[in-house]
């Protein structure tokens, strides 16, 4: 008999039908940057960003907890969240990419705290590493933003329903 106290009693959409609705909210797409205490620089490609607070300065983002960069993000006094471009896109998928050298080839600056700033990005937020939840299979990390810069020529990368996209006007 199921309880209306069990969470895992209640019904919900399986996996497949909640990552397909929530593809079909657009958002922008960004590469969260770090550098391991012993130097290593780790990235990836992640949509999961948004503002916390003007005042402080605060922003968010998460990271599953099977993540392999869990260790140095979790540990780690900073990160770089690069909010890309719309010509982009090929660095997008390369950060998405495992088992591959992500920062091979690739430039960037070091930032706040050592984490690597891409170049070429449409904005650039320099974290320090304020808080962590674990939520589900998720860690929700809040960042203060020390440093942030942008481009206001750039046009955005949106991603939506599985695909990239720019910006369209309407």
């Amino acid at each position: 008999m199921s309880s209306a106290s069990d969470p895992s009693a209640l019904p919900g959409p399986d996996s497949r039908e909640f990552r397909s609705a929530l593809g079909m909210f657009a958002t922008g797409v960004t590469i969260v940057t770090a550098r391991g205490a012993d130097g290593v620089l780790v990235g990836l490609t992640a949509n999961s960003f948004n503002s916390v607070s003007l005042a402080p300065p605060l922003v968010l983002w998460s990271l599953g907890m099977r993540a392999g960069s869990m260790p140095v993000f979790s540990r780690g006094s900073h990160y770089a969240i690069n909010i890309l471009a719309a010509d982009q896109k090929a660095l997008a998928e390369r950060f998405a990419t495992r088992d591959i050298d992500r920062f091979a080839g690739v430039a960037w600056r070091e930032g706040a705290g050592g984490a690597p700033v891409l170049d070429g990005v449409a904005a650039v937020f320099e974290c320090a590493n304020r808080s962590q939840y674990e939520e589900g299979d998720h860690v929700i990390f809040v960042g203060e933003v020390e440093r942030c810069a942008f481009n206001p020529a750039a046009q955005p990368l949106i991603f939506h329903g599985g695909r990239y996209y720019t910006e369209l006007p309407l």
